[in-house]
């Protein structure tokens, strides 16, 4: 079984959702501890992504120590900033899950 993990502005955002969108963030936490390969992936093999209807849900994922780390939930329109942030910021996002 894998672990999954929220940032502290994950949180804040998925707290701020509507309440259909914090259940679907729930199933995919849930889909995530059965199979971290869930999501398209985006450049890389650690960072993907899951669409529910308009919005984007961003993580990243370790497969040897069985981890994933959400990033984000944002609008399609959002989706260049975000994957431009998390792309730079990496190896902070990264070390959270080895």
């Amino acid at each position: 079984m894998n672990e999954v993990y929220e940032t502290t502005t994950f949180t804040k955002i998925k707290e701020a959702c509507e309440k259909k969108e914090q259940e679907w963030i729930e199933k995919m936490k849930d889909q995530l501890k059965d199979n971290l390969n869930v999501g398209k992936p985006l450049r890389y093999s650690w960072f993907r992504e899951k669409k529910f209807e308009n919005k984007r849900l961003f993580y990243v994922m370790n497969e040897k120590t069985n981890k994933a780390l959400l990033l984000a939930f944002g609008q399609k329109r959002q989706q260049q900033k975000v994957i431009d942030h998390i792309i730079q910021n990496k190896e902070r996002y990264l070390t959270l899950i080895n």
